[in-house]
């Protein structure tokens, strides 16, 4: 068994409300000079067998499709 992760993460240009939220705990917790967070999401998708490219394009096909939203988020694979 092999295993993909998948990290999906807002766009840049895409506000993220959890994000903003997160960082003002961060102050009122004590947790002096974060400025920014980013909230995303990981996937660990376990495949049989090694992870080839062809097997590594079904799932960006996978990530394209049912995982992130491509309009809003980015998403990043790699072999783990």
């Amino acid at each position: 068994m092999a295993r993909v992760i998948v990290d999906v993460m807002l766009k840049p240009e895409i506000l993220d409300p959890q994000g903003q939220a997160i960082v003002g705990a961060c102050g009122r917790l004590g947790f002096d000079g974060v400025t920014q967070v980013r909230q995303g999401k990981r996937f660990e998708v376990e495949v049989e067998g090694e992870v080839d490219d062809a097997k590594l394009a079904d799932i960006r096909r996978l990530a394209e499709t049912l995982l992130a939203n491509p309009v809003i988020e980015d998403f990043e694979l790699r072999v783990a």
